[in-house]
């Protein structure tokens, strides 16, 4: 009998843990999102200004400010509108400042609910040679972050495998992904292991050491 009750709370702590999961599997994408629209902001705005590329560098911070001024309230004339920019800048800009373009429209359409719209643009960023590997591993992992809950786990577990290598600098949250999907299919002993391992890990970023721990606790450790 007490083996019986030992299962029931074993599934209730997992069952606690995918939900903790379901709620924060964003926070490291806000956080992502933040850091690529600093170096937008400010390293693309100097770049273009290096350039003479004003016309273009004008419409970018335009969207920008539209966007932020929008404050996340989707499908209004202001959102549309940074939207908009974000893909002109995309259409007319090099390949650096056309991928933070089309990183910045994703995060958009993905916040209006257009998730296929944002899956295509993260994809075409991560597929795009002439974009720096960083930006193109930020776009996977983009990409993948958002395929936790419903999307292909083989398929996700791919595209995500080279970017869990210690090397890389996604490498904590590209791992994180891969315990949530662990999460999602009930793999909750693979799931506890690679968090264990994230927790330890002190070349990850803290957010991602601080959610691996309170996984950790509702897996009961």
């Amino acid at each position: 009998m007490a083996d019986i009750f030992d299962e029931v709370e074993e599934d209730l702590r997992a069952e606690r843990a995918r939900q903790f999961a379901r709620r924060y599997a964003g926070v490291g994408v806000a956080a992502l999102l933040l850091v690529l629209g600093a170096i937008a902001g400010w390293q693309g705005w100097q770049a273009w200004q290096a350039r003479r590329d004003r016309a273009v560098a004008a419409v970018y911070l335009d969207a920008m400010r539209q966007a932020e001024s929008a404050g996340g309230a989707a499908r209004t004339p202001t959102y549309e509108g940074a939207i908009s920019g974000f893909a002109k800048v995309a259409a007319e800009a090099p390949p650096g400042y056309r991928a933070l373009a089309r990183l910045q429209e994703a995060a958009l359409r993905a916040g209006a609910g257009d998730a296929a719209g944002a899956a295509a643009l993260w994809n075409a960023v991560a597929a795009d040679d002439a974009v720096d590997p960083l930006l193109r591993d930020a776009a996977t992992l983009l990409w993948a972050e958002h395929q936790v809950d419903a999307g292909d786990a083989a398929a996700v577990r791919a595209r995500l495998a080279p970017l869990t290598g210690p090397a890389n600098p996604w490498h904590g949250l590209a791992q994180e992904t891969g315990a949530l999907l662990d999460l999602r299919e009930g793999h909750d002993a693979e799931a506890r292991q690679a968090l264990q391992g994230l927790a330890r890990d002190i070349t990850a970023p803290q957010g991602v050491r601080s959610r691996a721990d309170g996984l950790l606790a509702r897996l009961g450790g």
